[in-house]
């Protein structure tokens, strides 16, 4: 009965976990949309669609447990769709901030890329992939990291902006990292100093902080990207699949 289980299968796709996946890769184009509009309110609506992605994120995993809806199409959209959101946010952030690196970007989008061929490869071979709390952390760290920046862009909208600094940094020869140093430096300095006002100082603070959380952000997800390698490193090797392999018991 060839009709009935392709029928069946299109079934399978359309679950509520599925659906909340789906969704967050609608999300993206609108997000973008607002995060390039230099206003205060665009910029909100900005944050709160990538929170709301983010939050979703979490539910499909959760209600594809909980439901017993996971399939082997969610397993392999739902790590898909995270990655086109942060690689579409953090190509955005390099357009809007000087501090954000190229190098950072390609660095972390090569680690997801090489999980995702991974991810496609065990899937073909009907197998699945050895995760781990690093990567987990990785994760949390990258999302707590673009929302934080995200936020920074939004008080930047209608208080302060230091784009400038870097680049006139950057005219002076100096990389990213001496002027985030030297920016820290500064704010260290004038910490103690009980004549310059409260807003100032976290001024001074806000600054060089994008560019060190997506350091930080950087360094784990390249460290996590070797281990998942290190460990999943038999996926990548021959046989490959032109179709699913036959397995026992029932198809997710």
């Amino acid at each position: 009965m060839p009709w009935n289980t392709t029928g069946s299968v299109k079934l399978q796709m359309i679950t509520i976990p599925n659906i909340l996946t789906v969704m967050r890769l609608i999300i993206i184009p609108f997000f973008l949309f607002f995060i390039f509009r230099d206003n205060p309110a665009s910029r909100l609506i900005a944050v709160i669609l990538f929170i709301i992605a983010a939050v979703s994120d979490f539910l499909d995993g959760y209600l594809a447990r909980k439901l017993s809806q996971d399939s082997k199409f969610g397993r392999f959209l739902d790590p898909l769709a995270d990655k086109m959101l942060v690689i579409a946010t953090l190509l955005a952030f390099t357009m809007l901030d000087n501090q954000v690196s190229m190098w950072m970007v390609i660095t972390i989008i090569g680690r997801d890329m090489i999980v995702t061929l991974m991810r496609y490869l065990a899937i073909r071979k009907g197998t699945e992939l050895k995760t781990s709390r690093l990567g987990k952390t990785k994760t949390a760290l990258q999302m707590t990291a673009i929302i934080m920046i995200l936020l920074i862009l939004f008080v930047r909208s209608y208080r302060f902006d230091v784009e400038q600094i870097f680049l006139q940094g950057h005219q002076a020869g100096k990389k990213n990292i001496e002027i985030a140093l030297d920016l820290m430096d500064q704010a260290f300095k004038l910490l103690p100093n009980k004549e310059i006002n409260k807003r100032q100082k976290s001024k001074i603070f806000l600054e060089p902080m994008p560019y060190f959380l997506m350091l930080i952000t950087t360094i784990v997800t390249l460290i996590s990207g070797l281990r998942y390698v290190y460990t999943n490193f038999k996926v990548l090797l021959p046989p490959y699949y032109l179709f699913f392999p036959k397995q026992k018991g029932k198809d997710d």
